[in-house]
Formats: C-alpha cells, structure tokens, sequence
C-alpha cells in the first residue's frame, strides 16, 4: 500500500465523497443541448429571451471545484497530524511556551533533519546522536537568531545525546532540571520540536513510565504524546519549565500503543562532566 493510500485510508468515508464526473458531464451536456435548442428557436424567429445559465448548475461546478482541493488534503496531512497542529497553535498562545520556542533550534546535517535546544546563553546546544552521527559541523536555526554553523563538540551514542557548540552570545536558552523526577501516569509535559517539515511545534502529554529498552543498558521514559520524525532532540519540559529529558523515538508498545521515548536528562550529566 503507498503511503498516499494508508494516508486516504485514515479518513472517514463520511468526511467527503467523490462526485462521479461522467454524471456531471451529463448533465452539463444536457444543458448545452437545451441552450442550443432554444438557439435554434431565435434563429427561427422566436422572441423570447435565453433563459439564464441554471443557478443549480453553477453551484454544483462550484462544489466540484472545492471538493477535489478537500481531496487532496488526506494526501498531505493525516488527522493526527492536522490536531498537533492545532494543538501547537492553542499551546503557542501561553507566554511560558513563546519563551520555549526561542530556544530551540532546527538541525540539519546532509539528508539529516531534527531538532534541538540551547542550554546556554553562550551556544551549547543538546540534541540526538542520531541527528548528528557522522558529522563534525551542521547547520543551526534559532527563530530568531537566525542560522549558525553548529560544531559537535561531544556524543554519547549509547545514551543518543550529542553536545553541539554555536559561536555567539546572548542565546535564549532552557533550564535543565537536576534530575529527571515524575509522577507515572499523572506527569503532564510539554515538548517541542520540528517534526514532519514543521518547525517550532508545540506539543504536550503526560509521562507513562520507565521501560528498558533492547540493547540499552539504562532505561528511558515513555509518554503519551503525539512523537512524529524530526522530533528527535525536543526538549521534554516539565510544569516548572524545566527540562527533564529529550525525545528519540517512538515506540508501538503491546499495552501503550504508539508512546514517544525520551532520554532522562540525567544521562546527559552523567556523561557530560
């Protein structure tokens, strides 16, 4: 199946339906026969006026017309990803998520592009091994800053964490918390990233719980949270505006579904000393 029709296939055939074209075309052919009648008519001497084009036709073109654009909405967007964007823009209204959003930055290093966050006012930048592996400088984007070559200047890839220094001063920049605490099940978060080719989403959830993961020695946490490619190096920020981790994947887990994954920011202390 091509992803333009798992993308289709999400929708509810209710939402819209696709108008047969050849029954438009008939009817259409219908009334251009009717009109050539009555052509015929004046030219045989009839006095009475055309009757005008039928307004019932012209609506139904019109509702063609804007039905086929409606259409091809399910080939962009998915309902998922139409409700984080009107998420991001009711969180973007809060004055603590505006001051988030200066802070983090989008990443890109070759066909490479993900997301990550000042934690400095000088340029240190966190972000996702991952988002960097293989790369000794990539490209930086502050909102408002504007762009700026990234130096890598550590990575951790057991952990999926690299450090990345920016030239400059002044940078807006986040709190790391002191640890990463959390109620399971009752812990809401916000995070925000640059998924899917959007930049500065606002997003939020609620933490899960720890899991241990294949091949990782430590264990990370899930949330319940709207995670899409690209989040990779969000930061997790907790209600005290904090942040308490940094998104690197998604998981299909048996009980949760699909849960985002972040790496406790105690990690990047444990390293980074």
């Amino acid at each position: 199946m091509t992803d333009e029709n798992k993308n289709r296939d999400i929708i509810d055939d209710d939402l819209y339906e696709e108008l047969d074209e050849e029954e438009l075309y008939e009817l259409v052919e219908e009334e251009r026969q009717k009109a050539l009648e009555k052509d015929k008519d004046d030219e045989k001497g009839s006095r009475k006026p055309k009757p005008p084009f039928p307004k019932w036709l012209f609506w139904l073109i019109a509702a063609v017309m804007v039905l086929n654009v409606v259409s091809l909405i399910p080939r962009t967007f998915t309902l998922p990803a139409i409700d984080f964007l009107f998420t991001s823009a009711k969180l973007s209204t809060q004055e603590d998520i505006q001051t988030y959003k200066k802070s983090v930055v989008v990443i890109e290093s070759g066909d490479s592009r993900g997301t990550g966050f000042s934690i400095t006012s000088d340029g240190t930048i966190i972000t996702n091994h991952h988002v960097i592996e293989g790369q000794d400088e990539v490209t930086v984007a502050f909102p408002e800053q504007g762009l700026y070559t990234g130096e890598v200047t550590a990575e951790y890839p057991s952990v999926d964490l690299a450090v990345l220094d920016v030239s400059g001063s002044k940078f807006p920049h986040l709190e790391l918390a002191d640890q990463t605490t959390y109620n399971p099940g009752n812990e809401q978060v916000y995070f925000i990233g640059n998924p899917t080719n959007f930049s500065g989403i606002a997003n939020e959830g609620s933490v899960i719980d720890e899991i241990q993961l294949s091949g990782w020695d430590k264990t990370v946490v899930m949330m319940d949270a709207p995670v899409y490619r690209g989040n990779s190096g969000s930061p997790v920020i907790n209600q005290d505006g904090e942040v308490i981790g940094v998104v690197f994947a998604t998981l299909h887990h048996d009980e949760q579904g699909r849960v985002g994954l972040f790496v406790p920011i105690d990690y990047y202390y444990d390293h980074h000393k």
